[in-house]
């Protein structure tokens, strides 16, 4: 199969959205004959037909609606790619675009990019969505970087690196109104408090649930929620008790009024830098690299299992 020619790509594309190659050529201000020659290269160069007689016109075949959405793709980027440059030369800084899952623990990002935002003159730019979407973005070189809460797949089709950046234990947290007059002694009160949880979307969730079960706790779970931002502000509303990375617990008890119900060192969520290259270039994701396995990482891994600073509450030795 020959290199496909961008003029003839170019051609077709405008016959396929047009409907005809009349109207193409009418479009383009070219004879008939020669964008009907172009798009017959195209066709001899794919190996296949991409329309075929319907009625007094022509419809696109299945192998040609195939041809007429990549070529929509490649010609959108082409539109925007003046832009883009034009964008890239104005900008100053060194730009990182960071793909973040959105299951990923939002109070946790920030955290993890603090290594990264210290380069100087740093363009930081952050989109998220979910992980599939995000790898596929990643592969295409549209993204520098995703973090997520796990490791990419094994897929011999998708060539991307997983380097676990820190790790941290959970934590429960509540608000201070639902610790009123309440009998609190950690984890029993889990079973009889509200209860917030993130969704099955989230890695760490199968956790949490083994970690209650293995406590003979069934929770009454009034929320779930895929944005965990999202779960913190209505466990701070006062809606229920949740978990978070024991990382966020100074911001949750401190900055937010929360109180820290008990830790759970053995339920350990991990996070994930994933790349699209084995040689890492950009400075700054070489400066997240380098934090891997660093302090949070080594908290993690020493947690105290004893109750943190909670008014009353009383773990098991």
């Amino acid at each position: 199969m020959h290199p496909v020619n961008f003029r003839h790509l170019y051609y077709f594309w405008v016959a396929a959205k047009e409907g005809g190659i009349a109207r193409a050529a009418e479009r383009l201000d070219m004879a008939v004959q020669t964008v009907s020659t172009q798009v017959r290269e195209l066709e001899r160069s794919l190996g296949h037909a991409l329309f075929r007689s319907a009625g007094r016109g022509i419809e696109l075949t299945d192998a040609g609606a195939t041809a007429a959405h990549y070529a929509e793709q490649i010609f959108q980027l082409g539109e925007a790619l003046p832009a883009a440059v034009q964008e890239a030369a104005a900008a100053k800084g060194v730009r990182l675009a960071v793909g973040i899952a959105d299951s990923l623990p939002k109070l946790a990002v920030r955290h993890l990019l603090q290594p990264a935002v210290q380069a100087p003159d740093l363009r930081l730019l952050c989109h998220e969505d979910n992980f599939d979407d995000l790898l596929a973005e990643l592969a295409l070189h549209r993204l520098d970087v995703v973090l997520a809460d796990r490791p990419a797949p094994t897929n011999r089709n998708l060539r991307v690196f997983s380097h676990r950046l820190e790790k941290t234990s959970l934590a429960w947290y509540a608000p201070a109104a639902l610790l009123d007059g309440a009998n609190i002694e950690f984890p029993a009160c889990l079973g009889r408090l509200p209860v917030l949880m993130p969704t099955t979307h989230s890695a760490v969730r199968a956790r949490l649930d083994d970690w209650l079960a293995r406590h003979g706790i069934r929770p009454r779970i009034v929320g779930e929620f895929e944005d965990h931002a999202l779960l913190a502000t209505f466990g701070e509303s006062g809606l229920g008790v949740f978990p978070a990375p024991e990382w966020s617990s100074d911001e949750l008890t401190r900055g937010r009024g929360l109180t820290l119900l008990g830790r759970c060192p053995d339920v350990v969520e991990n996070f994930y830098a994933i790349l699209a290259d084995r040689k890492v270039e950009h400075p700054a994701i070489r400066k997240l690299l380098a934090q891997a396995g660093g302090e949070a990482a080594r908290s993690a891994d020493t947690a105290d299992p004893t109750r943190g600073p909670a008014r009353r509450p009383t773990e098991p030795s």
